[in-house]
């Protein structure tokens, strides 16, 4: 069985390290200002709704790496204790992007909770 549970998840992270490439290779080619890896997960997402079964041969490998998603911070927080120093000179510019995004965040989420109450509300009214 173990054998079987290491092909699974061999599938898994090979299909999940293909949609990466693909997106870093069309982000470096196109030039795109957006990150190889936020184009493949487009990809794989809409991949995954067109066809479900791509799911089944998926999930081991994104569980065993969310099992063990607090490990990936590791590098980002090296990469702030290194800038240490920058942070503190550049601080208040930090603190203005980090409240304004988190602001348009919020706003960005209560809006989009609201379309989708309301398109809730239609579809309720449709079905009734």
């Amino acid at each position: 069985m173990d054998s079987a549970v290491s092909a699974n998840f061999l599938n898994g992270i090979t299909l999940l390290l293909a949609y990466q490439l693909v997106g870093e290779v069309s982000a470096r080619l196109l030039n795109l200002p957006i990150p190889g890896p936020v184009i493949g997960m487009l990809l794989l997402f809409f991949s995954l709704l067109v066809r479900d079964s791509l799911a089944q041969v998926v999930e081991p490998a994104a569980s065993a790496l969310l099992s063990h998603l607090s490990l990936l911070f590791v590098p980002a927080g090296v990469g702030v204790m290194v800038h240490f120093g920058r942070i503190g000179e550049q601080w208040l510019p930090i603190t203005a992007a980090l409240l304004v995004g988190t602001l348009i965040t919020l706003a960005l989420t209560a809006l989009v909770m609201l379309g989708v109450q309301r398109l809730q509300r239609r579809s309720a009214h449709h079905d009734a």
